[in-house]
């Protein structure tokens, strides 16, 4: 295992903390509409699970669930699903990285709530592409899915030993199947991209790579969005396109977030190991393979 070491020049402690907490947001405020929104720390506004229920554990970052116009997918999946049957919980926040939601204790805490019978589904890679010190946010992970660790300085002299992008989503999959959970891996949704020739682009060709070798490696269900996502796209013409999404970047709108989260089910479907099939509403049972 190679470790390194890596420095950065001290920063206003409260500043970096802030940045590192920052959820993505448009500043504007929300329609008066019955989707929830994330609150300021940027979780969901929902119930508590029913402990008679199974529960769908969605874990992310801001292309899973963001604030208005921004909208994430996780935010419509459960408009899929009978809520007789299951509960879904989205647990992801906007500016994470799979580093950040490791270190930051939320992991941990979808864990603690897990149960027998559940399910997680896991999507990070956006942010996991940042810098690893402060010039990143504090939230890049190394490259791979090895087991090499870079020790960072934080702001306050704490030295956290940062691993790799793998290394993280085989510790989520691992941690959730010891409480009895399956698991599902998803790379991430594609960003606004288009080739030369004006085609859409497809994306994330390594975190693909990497996040299909975890699922393996764990035993975990992998669902491999980006491509689901991005064949939709190649029927549609650029301004279609770009009529889907709240940015320039990767942030979906509300029409967008749809699109995306019907292409998850695509996913779950195509995994006949996964039993979530037997918990789609009549909405969920007419999306297609």
């Amino acid at each position: 295992m190679e470790i390194r070491s890596t420095r950065f020049p001290f920063r206003n402690s409260l500043c970096s903390l802030m940045a590192g907490l920052t959820v993505v947001s448009c500043g504007l405020q929300p329609r008066n509409n019955d989707r929830s929104l994330s609150d300021e720390l940027g979780r969901a506004l929902e119930e508590t699970p029913d402990p008679g229920l199974p529960t769908l554990w969605i874990a992310g970052d801001s292309t899973v669930k963001c604030n208005f116009p921004m909208r994430g997918w996780g935010q419509d999946l459960g408009s899929f699903f009978d809520p007789k049957k299951i509960h879904v919980v989205n647990r992801a926040i906007g500016g994470r990285s799979s580093r950040t939601f490791y270190t930051e204790g939320r992991w941990q805490e979808i864990v603690d709530g897990l149960k027998p019978g559940d399910f997680v589904i896991i999507q990070f890679g956006h942010n996991d592409i940042s810098p690893l010190d402060g010039t990143g946010r504090l939230r890049g992970s190394l490259k791979g899915i090895g087991n090499d660790v870079e020790k960072v300085v934080m702001p306050d002299g704490r030295i956290d030993d940062v691993h790799s992008f793998g290394w993280y989503l085989k510790t989520f999959a691992r941690s959730a199947k010891a409480k009895g959970a399956q698991v599902i891996l998803c790379s991430p949704v594609p960003r606004l991209k288009f080739t030369s020739q004006g085609g859409f682009q497809h994306d994330w060709h390594s975190q693909r790579e990497w996040i299909s070798a975890c699922a393996r490696a764990e035993g975990a269900a992998y669902i491999a969005l980006e491509e689901i996502i991005a064949r939709t796209y190649e029927s549609m013409d650029r301004a279609a396109i770009e009529n889907l999404f709240a940015d320039h970047a990767a942030h979906t709108n509300a029409d967008g977030a749809l699109i995306n989260a019907r292409s998850v089910v695509t996913g779950l479907k195509r995994n006949p190991a996964l039993s979530l099939g037997r918990y789609l509403n009549e909405e969920g049972m007419k999306i297609a393979k």
